[in-house]
């Protein structure tokens, strides 16, 4: 069996919402941008599998998270680093199977033993993250972009 990975847009007005946050903070001044591939990666369960973002900021010492969205669920954090070499794992996604490396302008995810459980969308996030109510958020965008 195998575990299937997907980056497509399926969160694509949050995260349209969340470079919209981006582009209008004072200190971001549109120059920050987060990067993945899209599209799904087929992986044999028990292997190792290795998912990269690519960013841009102006901030010297910028924090980036890893999210996993399971279904139609909410996202869930996963982990932090930053470029002084700190981070943080939630407890949920244990650093044994689940690391990061955060190395020039990339941020890698990487996950051992893959198994079917690990089916879900994930997806990097610098730092200010989207937080509060996305339901509300994601509800007027979609209705702006059907008008």
């Amino acid at each position: 069996m195998r575990g299937l990975f997907k980056m497509e847009c399926v969160l694509c007005p949050l995260l349209s919402a969340l470079l919209v946050l981006l582009s209008s903070s004072p200190e971001c001044n549109g120059q920050d941008t987060v990067k993945q591939a899209a599209g799904e990666a087929r992986v044999r369960e028990g292997h190792t599998h290795t998912l990269t973002c690519h960013f841009t900021t102006t901030d010297r010492f910028p924090d980036l998270y890893w999210y996993k969205q399971e279904g139609q669920g909410a996202p869930k954090y996963m982990m932090w680093r930053d470029k002084g070499g700190s981070g943080h794992n939630s407890p949920e996604f244990d650093g044994s199977k689940f690391g990061a490396e955060l190395v020039g302008n990339s941020l890698s995810l990487k996950m051992e033993a893959v198994d079917v459980t690990d089916s879900a969308v994930y997806y990097c996030a610098l730092e200010p993250t989207l937080t509060g109510n996305t339901n509300t958020l994601n509800k007027n965008l979609c209705s702006k972009d059907t008008q």
